[in-house]
């Protein structure tokens, strides 16, 4: 049997390799009702011959680490979506894949949660930049802003 091949849906996710600094806003919610700026460091490859984007992820407040987390990004040809495995330091189950799509420079996700329904938004700014929203929903229609970040690519 021959083995799959990355497809231009696989190539897209390049975009998001390398190794990122962010700056980052945790909005007032009631998952953080102090929030509060933080600093972010991810590093993301492209690895299982291409298939996926494998992330490991670092949060800093106060100087101190407050939250890491891995993710593994893929493309899913049978369902025509793109899917978003996330495991952190917060150690409960998140139910599955988030389920995604491109739609110009911005790749979405969303997925019902233990604390509601989360939306995980990429947009890509050129020149090595990226900015990275998250959302949150208890009743899955009205969403208000969790987390707002802006990524800069290490040369």
């Amino acid at each position: 049997m021959e083995m799959p091949k990355p497809i231009p849906q696989h190539r897209k996710l390049e975009a998001f390799a390398g190794t990122w600094t962010g700056q980052e806003k945790m909005l007032p919610s009631p998952w953080d009702p102090k929030g509060g700026d933080a600093q972010g460091a991810i590093t993301s490859r492209m690895d299982l011959d291409g298939m996926y984007l494998v992330s490991d992820y670092t949060q800093q407040r106060d100087g101190k680490v407050t939250y890491r987390g891995h993710g593994v990004i893929g493309y899913d040809p049978k369902r025509e979506s793109y899917t978003m495995y996330w495991f952190d330091s917060m150690s409960y189950d998140t139910g599955g894949a988030a389920l995604g799509r491109w739609e110009g420079d911005t790749l979405t996700f969303e997925m019902r949660n233990p604390m509601g329904t989360s939306r995980y938004i990429y947009k890509l700014q050129g020149d090595g930049k990226y900015e990275f929203r998250m959302e949150m929903s208890q009743d899955g229609r009205n969403f208000q802003p969790w987390l707002e970040s802006t990524w800069t690519r290490k040369k």
